[in-house]
């Protein structure tokens, strides 16, 4: 499909000469002689992206710019500026520019900047596409989990959420570090702009720059066309860089000066790209350690350890643990359309007894595997991989304890879940209205719990 481009120059010269190149390149041009004429024709049709000189009669570069992220966000904007007054480009960059030409034009430079900037449309169109669904599932109301270990780590996530600080997230593996990224990010003043992920220890050392901050055609052996970096992927939005304690210390120089300065230079290229990024990073390790053995930058430590979340482990947060079991149950027997008639009291106990070393990540992955083997009846202790043979799934009265405080903690997540409608929360547990209000009797939950509960806490599931 052929890629529409809107050009604005008021220089006829300049203007008519890029227009013929880039038709010559198959693309669609569309001029405009003034920056006035090229809003107008933004409002009538969408493009591919937009090129215009800053300086222009009626209205100029940096005001157009402007217009266009109110009604085209999502296209990209290239400036054209005279050399000496760079830096009009980077403060257009700073309003949402994704690029700059400087003058005198060189063509081969405008077809390199055109081709990189319609790649990165593509990213922000996809990112669009996908942003409402991924939201939807890293909201708040979807975290599970009501122990006090948790509770302060909620709080403090969702006030997060309004700001763009920097976050370090601590917790062992399987804690839910992305999961509580994510719904920091999607919940918030970022959530229409990009979340980009990065497994810093999932990238070859030789590759991790390029990776971050992207690559010039030729900077290596290998680099067969320009790339853009992790960094201006997530410019505007959120960047998570998960096990960031892997960076070499080489890289943590180039990283810090990028937090410092706020601008990024690609390999094999010699000119900054302005970014504006949120910085949420994770380790499973203790950073401050590391920085003690000359492992870890203690200045870029200092950078990222604005504000900081520690994921207390499952094992500390035992009375979730009915909780998570049943969401987990509820989410596979969907996915997989699998008829499990739920949980025998032996392998709750056997669960709740469990050491969880792998946290939430391990608890889910055995509710998975439990249920591809149990169609058609309860999850029993022989489907957990971790059960000794002295468990078994008669009754004790210390679960019986616990399956009351499972009850009366799911039917309050029920009753929250369905914003305190009774009557939707009993057809969701498979009971009728009169037995609900006998629940909340035995189980002493306030009738009028909408009034008087606390604010939700939980982990994310």
């Amino acid at each position: 499909m052929t890629k529409s481009i809107l050009l604005a120059e008021d220089e006829k010269l300049l203007r008519q000469s890029m227009a013929e190149l880039l038709r010559e390149e198959q693309y669609e041009v569309v001029e405009a002689t003034n920056g006035k004429e090229a809003y107008d024709q933004a409002l009538r049709r969408t493009f591919d992206i937009v090129i215009t000189d800053v300086r222009m009669p009626e209205m100029d570069g940096i005001e157009l710019l402007a217009h266009l992220q109110q009604v085209a966000p999502q296209t990209p904007v290239i400036v054209v500026t005279a050399f000496g007054t760079v830096e009009s480009a980077v403060a257009a960059m700073r309003g949402g520019a994704v690029d700059y030409l400087l003058k005198p034009v060189q063509f081969d430079d405008v077809l390199m900047r055109v081709k990189r900037a319609l790649e990165l449309g593509e990213l922000r169109r996809d990112q669009h596409v996908i942003t409402e669904q991924l939201a939807a599932g890293s909201t708040f109301q979807n975290m599970i989990g009501e122990s006090p270990a948790i509770a302060k780590v909620f709080e403090l996530a969702r006030k997060l959420s309004t700001v763009r600080s920097s976050v370090l997230i601590i917790g062992e593996s399987g804690t839910g570090k992305e999961l509580f990224a994510r719904a920091v990010h999607y919940n918030g003043i970022t959530r229409d702009k990009p979340f980009v992920t990065v497994n810093c220890g999932a990238i070859p050392e030789s590759l991790i720059e390029s990776e971050l901050f992207g690559h010039r055609r030729g900077a290596f052996t290998g680099a067969v066309k320009d790339r853009i970096g992790y960094f201006e992927a997530a410019n505007g939005g959120t960047l998570f860089l998960d096990e960031i304690s892997t960076l070499p210390l080489g890289v943590q120089a180039s990283f810090l000066r990028v937090l410092e300065e706020r601008v990024v230079i690609p390999v094999g290229d010699t000119r900054p790209r302005p970014v504006d990024v949120r910085i949420i990073a994770a380790s499973n390790q203790d950073l401050h350690e590391l920085c003690r053995a000359g492992k870890f930058r203690e200045d870029l430590l200092f950078r990222l350890d604005v504000v900081r979340l520690v994921l207390p482990p499952l094992r500390q947060r035992q009375q979730d643990i009915p909780l998570l079991v049943h969401h987990f149950l509820d989410k596979f027997t969907r996915e997989m359309n699998k008829k499990v008639l739920g949980i025998t009291n032996g392998a709750m106990r056997a669960m709740l007894n469990h050491e969880w070393r792998g946290n939430v990540r391990e608890l889910e992955n055995v509710i998975e595997r439990a249920v591809i083997f149990a169609e058609g009846r309860q999850i029993g202790v022989g489907d957990l991989p971790f059960a000794g043979a002295d468990a078994s799934d008669e009754d004790g009265e210390d679960l019986k304890l616990a399956m009351t405080q499972f009850e009366r903690q799911y039917i309050i997540y029920s009753l929250r879940r369905h914003r305190y409608d009774k009557t939707q929360t009993a057809k969701h547990l498979g009971i009728g209205i009169s037995s609900l209000y006998r629940k909340l009797e035995e189980l002493k939950i306030p009738k009028d719990l909408e009034h008087v509960d606390a604010p939700q806490v939980g982990l994310l599931s």
